[in-house]
């Protein structure tokens, strides 16, 4: 897990190919601009996903995983408050994990709850247990979603797994 300032995103682009490109998005001037839902950056390799919202409060925000994206939630406006545990450490499985929307939730609470302010964004691996929006208020996001297997086609990363 990666929590920062946009500002400062480009000293994690070494880790994975995919987040260059993923902070350049976020660098665009009309981001504040864009609609909410799907905007495709490079196929299903990565595209984001634009919300304007009322947060649901750490009762009603748990956890969830993914395996084929990393998640890069960035913060427009307002400020988001996003739990954390790491998959090691998650027990009780809520809903198994669904390869086709590549989300699954657990009911473990969060060991961490991280303010993420605007302009600021966190990265969240396979190995990171998230549970999004745990503030209070509104939040204007973007969770850029990066193909974690980078060379390898949609269908040829999920039949790895």
């Amino acid at each position: 897990m990666i929590l920062c300032k946009l500002a400062d995103a480009c000293q994690y682009a070494a880790i994975h190919p995919g987040l260059a490109a993923g902070f350049d998005f976020l660098r665009r001037p009309d981001i504040a601009e864009l609609e909410d839902g799907r905007h495709g950056v490079d196929g299903d390799r990565l595209f984001a996903i634009i919300t304007r919202g009322t947060a649901r409060g750490v009762a009603e925000s748990p956890l969830e995983f993914h395996r084929r994206y990393i998640d890069i939630q960035y913060v427009v406006g307002g400020q988001d408050v996003i739990g954390w545990l790491p998959t090691t450490d998650c027990r009780q499985l809520r809903s198994d994990y669904v390869g086709e929307s590549d989300l699954g939730f657990y009911l473990d609470p969060p060991a961490t709850w991280l303010p993420v302010p605007a302009q600021s964004l966190a990265v969240f691996f396979p190995e990171d247990a998230h549970a999004p929006l745990g503030g209070s208020g509104l939040v204007h996001k973007v969770v850029v979603k990066v193909a974690v297997d980078w060379n390898r086609t949609y269908l040829e990363a999920d039949a790895c797994r």
